[in-house]
């Protein structure tokens, strides 16, 4: 089947799109470049490296900008939704969503009014099993947003590896927080991974933070042959 897949160049979006090329063919990537850095809807750190990311893949990129205003923005993704099907022919929708139902059922309506299946290979997945699976399938990911306690400076721009997986862990068990960030914790960027042809290297960056938010924002990046 012919997909398009809803991305946002985090992990979740990424990993989606791995898992669904083992049986479908990836026809576009859908990117909603959203003005809201508050939206509920979309991944907003760093959206701009999707075009990298697209390249890197040797995929078709579809980008849409939204204001980002709650609810008015689920009619830009659907203009963008649209676009995949006129432009690329796709059957169906890939979605990053682990737990959110709040996006699920929004991107399934959508779905549903224009006639196409609505793909979650992610769904329901354990949240620690996920991070380990992304670090053995060799995807490389930094954090590039925290948004809660007790996430201090030193998270941002640090890659997930076996070490910050298992200090996630601790945070999940000590503070309940979802440890892959479904709940808005943290955000990542991914900069290489085994469908990557080129990876991502970070050439400039800058750190903003204070009282447990904070951002890592990639001010110069370039594809590069990996090694």
């Amino acid at each position: 089947m012919k997909l398009g897949v809803l991305f946002s160049g985090g992990k979740d979006s990424v990993s989606a799109c791995y898992k669904a090329k083992e049986k479908h063919e990836i026809a576009c990537l859908i990117a909603i470049n959203s003005e809201n850095k508050e939206s509920y809807m979309f991944h907003t750190p760093n959206i701009e490296l999707v075009k990298l990311q697209a390249q890197a893949m040797e995929i078709p990129l579809i980008e849409q900008k939204t204001a980002g205003i709650k609810e008015e923005e689920l009619e830009d993704l659907r203009l963008a939704i649209a676009k995949a099907k006129k432009q690329f022919n796709v059957e169906g929708i890939v979605t990053g969503a682990i737990e959110s139902v709040y996006q699920a059922t929004r991107i399934q309506k959508i779905c549903d009014e224009l006639d196409l299946w609505c793909f979650n290979p992610l769904w329901q997945t354990d949240q620690l099993e996920h991070l380990d699976e992304l670090v053995k399938q060799c995807f490389k990911i930094i954090i590039t947003g925290v948004f809660a306690e007790p996430f201090t400076k030193k998270w941002l721009g640090r890659e997930i590896d076996d070490k910050s997986v298992k200090e996630l862990a601790h945070l999940h068990k000590e503070f309940k927080i979802n440890p892959a960030g479904e709940g808005g914790e943290f955000e990542t960027l991914v900069t290489d991974g085994p469908d990557f042809k080129k990876r991502l290297e970070i050439k400039e960056s800058e750190v903003f933070y204070k009282n447990f938010n904070g951002l890592f924002k990639i001010k110069k990046a370039e594809l590069v042959d990996k090694k």
